[in-house]
């Protein structure tokens, strides 16, 4: 439950902002700090060499259900080619894929509209160069253009009359170049990533029980309310909901400012799993990994894992819609199924005295 019911009638207060000054979008990013999970930054990332490593041979599938809500408020977006859906816009040399997930609240508006926009705010809006190598430049250039993606993407909202001012929505986008994936994430949606079988996870749920969250928010004059922000949205950061966000230029308890980490995937990186809160609530990320895992090695095929996922949420009584994406990066090595193997006996000869004695006992004499 993203938005505590006995308070939906409080929202009333709408900010509509008409113009918007980039620069003063940079100025917003550098003033929250990544938390601790996601602190990896692109100076600490190890860029491929000139030597040919491993590239990810991309698969997906994902599932979606409306579990026991009366609506569906989740989005999603599963694109395994990025350059062919972009054509001329970004056409890199090398496998590209684009995954997001969007969990919406009061309504589903705010997440159906970064959908439908999402091609223009994450990529048309900002002029990517060719890329032939990936460099430590264009990878920082790539983070901070999602960083300000989120961010006009929020803003959009509060300049678009078809969304309420009291909708909003979690982002959790995935971006994979080769074998550089980026993940970045506002809400609590989230990202594990399976590594041997490990799960590590790629994004931080913001919400308002994690203390780095709770400390930022309580210094900017909000306050957590039996773990509601403000006593309202259980998630600290999000895209719309203007009737709890501070006019443009000051630091508002709630924002869009995702947290964004980058890593360099290698053969041991089997596939990644971005799914919406609804999936999270009844799992951990080890459980999904594993299931994931087994059932990749049964049938390699990241649809039915998708749908797999969402059925047992459903059976360990998730309460909210479920979505959830499987990415692969390689094919698993499967393991076989054998036939049972039948028990053999050996066949042994008994004296007549042993039988005479097997008989007594059995009869109880």
């Amino acid at each position: 439950m993203i938005v505590s019911s006995n308070m939906g009638a409080e929202a009333d207060i709408i900010f509509r902002h008409q113009v918007v000054d980039v620069m003063s979008i940079s100025t917003q990013v550098s003033r929250f700090d990544s938390v601790a999970a996601c602190a990896e930054t692109i100076g600490d990332a190890v860029i491929e060499s000139s030597v040919v490593k491993f590239v990810p041979r991309i698969r997906s599938g994902s599932c979606a259900n409306i579990g026991p809500r009366r609506s569906m408020e989740d989005e999603h977006i599963r694109i395994d080619d990025l350059s062919s859906h972009l054509g001329s816009i970004f056409n890199p040399s090398i496998p590209s894929a684009f995954y997001a997930v969007f969990d919406g609240h009061g309504g589903v508006d705010a997440a159906a509209y970064i959908k439908s926009n999402a091609t223009r705010l994450f990529f048309e809006d900002f002029d990517f160069p060719q890329v032939s190598d990936i460099d430590a430049v264009f990878l920082k250039e790539l983070e901070d253009s999602h960083r300000k993606a989120f961010l006009l993407a929020d803003l959009a909202l509060a300049a678009e009359s078809s969304v309420s001012s009291s909708c909003g929505t979690t982002v959790l986008t995935a971006l994979v170049l080769g074998r550089h994936l980026l993940v970045a994430n506002a809400g609590d949606c989230r990202a594990v990533l399976c590594r041997k079988g490990t799960a590590v996870e790629m994004s931080q749920d913001h919400r308002p029980s994690y203390l780095p969250e709770r400390k930022r928010v309580e210094e900017l004059g909000g306050f957590i309310d039996d773990g509601y922000l403000n006593g309202y949205l259980s998630v600290t950061r999000a895209l719309g909901d203007w009737d709890m966000k501070f006019p443009l230029g000051s630091a508002s308890p709630l924002i869009a400012e995702p947290d964004v980490r980058q890593i360099v995937l290698s053969e041991d990186d089997e596939f990644l799993i971005i799914g919406c809160d609804g999936i999270w609530d009844v799992m951990s990320s080890q459980f999904a990994v594993g299931l994931v895992r087994r059932a990749l090695r049964r049938h390699d095929n990241p649809e039915e894992c998708a749908k797999e996922l969402v059925n047992e949420a459903s059976r360990l009584n998730s309460s909210d819609n479920l979505t959830a994406i499987v990415i692969c990066f390689s094919s698993p090595a499967r393991v076989e199924s054998c036939p049972p193997h039948r028990r053999r006996f050996r066949s042994c000869n008994l004296s007549e005295e042993a039988r005479n004695k097997l008989k007594s006992l059995l009869e109880g004499n």
